[in-house]
Order: structure tokens, then sequence, then C-alpha cells
């Protein structure tokens, strides 16, 4: 990826052209990941090839998150955290309390929820509410809710050697790096993910914000001017007609 893209990539590539500059700290680990993803490509490219175990494995993982992630391989991240019952391959240091676990699997092996088992229940065994499940290439990042599978959410996705994604990947690991996590971006994104959510974007449509914009729509639609109780009116309408009948099975 072409270094100058960070100037536009300042929180995704999708962003309102008013909204302010981002700050130094996010420009500079943007452009920080951006080189670190080109500089992993070549020797991850090579794990996959040929197949290489889980430690191999683990060290270029160690080496991404302290390069590209920014966490201090010697103060901020634990080689086989132990747990009562067992171990995760490394745990995550911010402020120096936990923050996460994460668990790493041979760069060939596909991830799925089975791999977040036992790394979820040593998680909620020491308190910590996220862990990172990674092969090298994939990278995932979970928050465990109330600690049970139904409310473990996934937050994030990226493939890193999918170049058609490769910008959109990028963006999203950025909530992953130290100084995201440390300003609340992380858990901002997490909040968004939760908004997604049906019932939770169907109260959103109610809200007097959207009401009030979908009202300017349709009188622009219609010519109408507008008439006493048309915003009440509306919010019913999307409401028993629309909203409801999106979410009946």
């Amino acid at each position: 990826m072409d270094p100058d893209a960070t100037q536009i990539l300042t929180r995704t590539g999708e962003f309102d052209t008013e909204a302010e500059p981002a700050p130094q700290w996010e420009v500079e680990a943007r452009e920080r990941l951006i080189g670190a993803v080109e500089r992993f490509s070549a020797p991850l490219s090579d794990l996959v090839a040929r197949e290489a175990n889980e430690g191999d494995t683990q060290i270029l993982v160690a080496d991404f998150l302290g390069y590209a992630l920014n966490f201090s391989k010697y103060g901020e991240l634990t080689t086989e955290y132990r747990t009562s019952g067992g171990s995760v391959d490394y745990g995550i240091l911010v402020d120096g309390e936990l923050f996460a676990f994460v668990e790493v699997k041979p760069c060939g092996q596909n991830l799925d929820t089975r791999n977040l088992r036992q790394a979820r229940m040593q998680a909620i065994e020491e308190g910590v509410a996220w862990v990172v499940l990674t092969n090298g290439r994939r990278w995932q990042a979970y928050h465990l809710g109330d600690g049970d599978a139904a409310s473990t959410q996934l937050i994030l996705d990226v493939d890193l050697l999918d170049e058609e994604t490769q910008e959109a990947a990028v963006d999203m690991l950025f909530h992953l790096t130290k100084e995201a996590v440390e300003h609340g971006r992380l858990a901002e994104l997490r909040a968004w993910r939760e908004a997604l959510a049906p019932a939770a974007l169907a109260e959103a449509l109610r809200s007097e914000r959207v009401i009030h914009a979908l009202r300017g729509e349709l009188r622009a639609r219609t010519g109408h001017n507008g008439h006493i109780g048309d915003a009440e009116e509306l919010s019913q309408t999307l409401g028993t007609e629309v909203i409801a009948r999106a979410l009946t099975p």
C-alpha cells in the first residue's frame, strides 16, 4: 500500500469530509501499521507457502504485535501466560493490567470459534475481556461480553494477505494498536458493532434526529410542506409497518 494513502486514511476510507483532521498520534499509528503490513507480507507469505508450524507462526506474531501494533515485547507481552486451566500464547498488558489474551494457531490452519473456546474460558477465569485469535495471516478480536458463548462478539476480522481488502484491513486493524486501545477506539468499535444489532438499529431509526431527516426527505420527494403531527405519523408508520415487519422472522 502506498504510504501516501495515510493522508486519506484518517479514520476510515469513507469519512465525512467535514470531520476534524485526525490527531497526530493516529496518523503516526496508521503510517506505522501500513508500513508494517508491507514489511511482513513477504515473510508471512513464505510461512503460509511452507505451512509453517505453530512455533514459527508465534515468532512472526510476536514481531507483529511489537512492530505493527506497538506493544513492547519486553514490558507489555507475556509469553505463555499461565492460568489454572493451562496457558495461552500471549497476554497483552495495557497500563500494567491484562487487556487481552492472544491465541496463535499455525498459519495454515483456518480459524473458527472452536479455536476460541479454551482461550475464552481462561480469559473469563482471569477477568480478561478480550481475546485475539490469529494464524499470522488472519487476525480476529473478540469481546467476551458476559462470558458465555452467546454474548461473545467478533469485533474485527482481517486478512493481511488479501490484496483486494488490504486498505480496509489496515483501517480495521488500527483499532487493535496500542494507541487506539489507550484512546478508546477499540471500545468505540465495539459500541458500533452493538449498535448494528436489529433491536438497536430499530431504536436508532425511530430517534428524533432520524425522524426529522426522514420527514425532510419525504417532504422533498412529495412537495408537501408538512402538517401538524407529521413526525408522529412517520414514527408510528416506521415502527408498525417497516421495522416491525423487518424484525418478524
